[in-house]
């Protein structure tokens, strides 16, 4: 491992993450113009936004200035530790803002607690999870809500990805590290040169965020409330500014409007591209496009059927459910009334299903809905699609359509052998025969993330009253979906969970957004030795 040329790599994302941070300072300075200026430099997430630009580029420009020597040396090992290692590093530099915001509101004693929470959210933010720790949304400046929506944002698509982009000449590791950062087992380049191919993507992704700006700008959604919706929305993230998420709209062009852009948020973004030159057939007969279009038809069919002809649980059963703020009799009522007056016709069930099944199958968290009140079996179609995730190449987190299909052919294949001992019969996806290490590598992320949400919701059985919210807490994190059920539902946050059970999710979004590879390949002592 060359640490110069990690280090180099490593500075030149700071300087990016510098420039950025200025653009919610602006904001932050513009909502307080009507102080005078002592008492606006005073607000502690402004003194937050000054100190973590200032401190972010002066280190980042030492590191470059100090590593330049590294800046031919990267290989395959320092692509994979500046993406794990930046990750980090960039979140810690993004919450100082959100952390001093906390010790303000919280106090001096908080410390640990308010840093926690801080780096919590906006790693929340980055991994595009949207698993929060606000109890009031709305009650936070917008300086901080922007900075959470641009987490989203620069994670959907990947921020290192936007610095190769700014710095083509980052390293020969780049299109390492382009592999460690976008999501999927599969890495196609449109062009020769990958920064091209980035900048392709990067402006595909931009075309996608204004279009859905403008569509709920014009329908009645404040503009920046519709940035950053829209910014949550394309990086599949979830985050919003109203504390009941997309259902505080009360519109149904709105939630039509993210359901549409959360499917096209979940499509490979270079299928995009190919569509916007007037190449569909690509798009058409890619398998994973009709994979994923068959999962979110079946799925909207059954939630709606369910949901018009069975409606939700029984309110005995649905009382009990555990949550950690509990509801008195008669607020639980008036919830569940109004809840279930949503799907009492067959356009409410539809409407519904089709918000919540592509929130979920794309991992993007908003909620419209309180699932936790839905029969026990959407709840455990709900935790079978967590595992999903969109397509290879999209933003979308789980485990990703590709290697469901590749799991599920190997599977099936497996099968016909125990009765054709002799049958010869290679695993193809579209036609094209894969080779057997891309099978290997796809059944040893399967096995390992399904290992590892085991792993943390055993950990957080310790961190918690109950075994649903534990293993909720496991698959909503590793999954970057956000919202799960019980303890964590549509209705709750993560606020009320232990400091080292905020440590071990925060871990697990990382290592769910990076695919695990690229975080447990770090760890190994021997990719550290020269």
């Amino acid at each position: 491992m060359r640490i110069t040329a990690v280090g180099y790599a490593i500075g030149k994302l700071m300087q990016v993450l510098a420039g950025i941070l200025l653009a919610p300072l602006a904001i932050g300075i513009y909502d307080y113009q009507h102080m005078p200026l002592a008492e606006t430099i005073s607000q502690p997430e402004i003194i937050g936004f000054a100190l973590a630009s200032f401190l972010c580029g002066l280190f980042g420009t030492i590191l470059v200035l100090t590593s330049r020597e590294g800046r031919e040396l990267q290989g395959t090992k320092e692509g994979y530790a500046i993406v794990a290692i930046g990750w980090i590093s960039l979140t810690f530099w993004s919450c100082i803002p959100l952390f001093l915001y906390f010790l303000e509101q919280n106090g001096v004693g908080s410390f640990l607690l308010s840093f926690t929470d801080a780096y919590f959210e906006i790693m929340s933010g980055y991994t595009t999870t949207g698993a929060t720790i606000l109890t009031d949304i709305e009650a936070v400046p917008r300086s901080l809500l922007l900075l959470r929506a641009l987490s989203h944002w620069l994670g959907g698509m990947g921020i290192i990805t936007l610095a190769i982009v700014v710095f083509p000449s980052m390293g020969v590791s780049a299109y390492q590290m382009f592999r460690g950062e976008v999501p999927g087992p599969s890495k196609d380049r449109l062009q020769p040169r990958l920064a091209q191919t980035v900048s392709i993507l990067w402006g595909v992704y931009g075309l996608l965020t204004v279009a859905e700006t403008v569509l709920l700008w014009g329908g009645g959604m404040g503009l920046f409330e519709a940035v950053c919706h829209s910014f949550a929305t394309l990086a599949t993230g979830g985050f919003s500014t109203e504390n009941a998420s997309v259902a505080g709209y009360h519109s149904d062009y709105v939630e039509w409007i993210i359901t549409l852009f959360m499917y096209f948020a979940g499509i490979n973004f270079l299928l995009h591209f190919r569509a916007l030159r007037g190449d569909f057939g690509s798009m058409l007969s890619n398998p994973e496009f009709r994979f994923y279009n068959a999962v979110i038809a079946v799925t909207i069919v059954v939630f709606t059927c369910v949901l018009f002809f069975g409606g939700l649980d029984s309110p005995e059963t649905a009382s009990s459910q555990y949550r950690h703020e509990s509801m008195t009799t008669e607020d639980f009522d008036a919830h569940y009334q109004g809840q279930a007056e949503q799907v009492e016709t067959l356009y409410g069930s539809f409407r519904i299903a089709s918000f919540q099944a592509l929130a979920i199958i794309t991992t993007t968290g908003f909620v419209t809905a309180d699932f936790d009140l839905w029969p026990s079996f959407l709840k455990l179609f709900l935790v079978l699609l967590m595992f999903f995730g969109g397509c290879a190449g999209s933003t979308g987190g789980g485990m990703k359509m590709v290697r469901i299909m590749v799991v599920l052919k190997v599977a099936w294949t497996s099968l016909r052998k125990m009765t054709q001992p002799k049958l010869v019969a290679p695993v193809k996806l579209g036609g094209e025969v894969l080779p057997d290490s891309r099978v290997i590598n796809v059944v040893a992320f399967v096995i390992l993330f399904v290992a590892l949400t085991v792993i943390t919701a055993m950990l957080m059985t310790l961190f918690v009253p109950d075994l649903t919210t534990a293993v909720a807490c496991s698959i909503a994190t590793i999954g970057n979906i956000g919202p799960g059920l019980a303890g964590i539902g549509a209705i709750e946050n993560y606020s009320w969970i232990p400091i080292p059970g905020k440590w071990i999710l925060v871990l697990s979004m990382l290592l769910g957004r990076l695919e695990i590879f690229t975080v447990l390949v770090v760890f190994r002592p021997s990719v550290w030795r020269k």
